[in-house]
């Protein structure tokens, strides 16, 4: 704990804002995780609990089942099954589109912040290191030379602190970053490939029994 204090202390008052940056980063990237991970259980729970119903071809008690659902995909096969009285397959297929169109903001809402502020968090970091240096060598400049070396030598090193900071800030962001982006990929995938089979199974044509006689 005494090196860290020491680290902050050593790297400048920017250290502080890097420091904020990073709390906030972690924060929306917490937030989009639970999320995340809440809207994809909802989505297979409703998937699984509207699929025997739309098997059966009981599009009423689907309808009410998928507008009484906050999941993202029973909004999207509620304005699916809302075109199914047209008996068009391209009806329900654009109705459905633009339900994803709809669905895909709202996941990855908040997510471009992470990176951001990654790249927040670097800048500062440069931008610490480069004021650092500058008071450094404006402190040389006043030095006596016998001791010039050293007092330039000790105030580099202090003044990289905030760049090393900047960088061990900006690299989970990064990481957390590509991690909700690969995860929002993984649902909006997952609701395309259910709505594919939503439709494969509402458009399916029934055999007509043959009469004889």
């Amino acid at each position: 704990m005494d090196t860290i204090v020491r680290f902050f202390q050593e790297g400048g008052t920017f250290m502080y804002p890097i420091g904020i940056v990073l709390a906030i980063g972690l924060a929306v990237t917490l937030e989009r995780f639970i999320f995340l991970v809440r809207e994809k259980s909802a989505n297979r729970q409703s998937f699984e609990d509207v699929l025997p119903m739309l098997q059966k071809r009981d599009f009423r008690a689907a309808l009410n089942y998928t507008n009484s659902s906050d999941a993202k995909i029973s909004t999207i096969f509620a304005a699916g099954i809302s075109r199914i009285p047209s008996g068009r397959r391209e009806d329900i297929e654009l109705a459905m589109e633009e339900g994803v169109m709809e669905a895909i903001p709202q996941l990855e809402k908040r997510t471009q912040y992470v990176a951001t502020l990654a790249n927040i968090a670097t800048l500062m970091g440069l931008l610490g290191t480069i004021m650092g240096l500058i008071a450094a060598f404006t402190a040389v400049a006043n030095a006596a030379p016998a001791d010039k070396a050293t007092l330039l030598s000790q105030s580099i090193s202090v003044a990289m602190n905030t760049t090393a900071f900047g960088l061990m800030a900006a690299i989970p962001l990064i990481l957390s970053h590509t991690f909700l982006q690969a995860k929002t990929n993984e649902i909006v995938d997952s609701i395309e490939m259910a709505g594919v089979k939503f439709l494969n199974i509402v458009t399916e044509r029934k055999p007509t029994p043959n009469k004889e006689g």
